[in-house]
């Protein structure tokens, strides 16, 4: 994971508000995610991990709480299942 998506996941834990859909992309792409442009939304599917995904639209400035919320959510569980499976070998 880059160190720009380790800030990102910080300050988004702090504030919910004020993302950009860039701001996700740094995210979700510094988490190994990959991304997929569909018309008006991006969407990230993990590499690994394919059920964890999740679905950003570009037109927007500022998104609403909820998808940092979101995003919050499926590195945490990504998270997890790193730390299981190194744990399980």
């Amino acid at each position: 994971m880059s160190r720009a998506a380790e800030k990102i996941l910080e300050r988004m834990r702090r504030s919910k508000s004020g993302w950009s859909p860039r701001d996700f992309e740094t995210l979700y792409l510094g988490y190994g995610f990959k991304q997929k442009h569909c018309s008006k939304h991006d969407v990230y599917i993990h590499s690994v991990y394919t059920d964890i995904r999740d679905t950003i639209p570009r037109s927007q400035r500022e998104l609403s709480p909820g998808y940092a919320k979101d995003a919050i959510k499926n590195i945490d569980l990504l998270l997890s299942l790193r730390k299981e499976q190194e744990q399980n070998g």
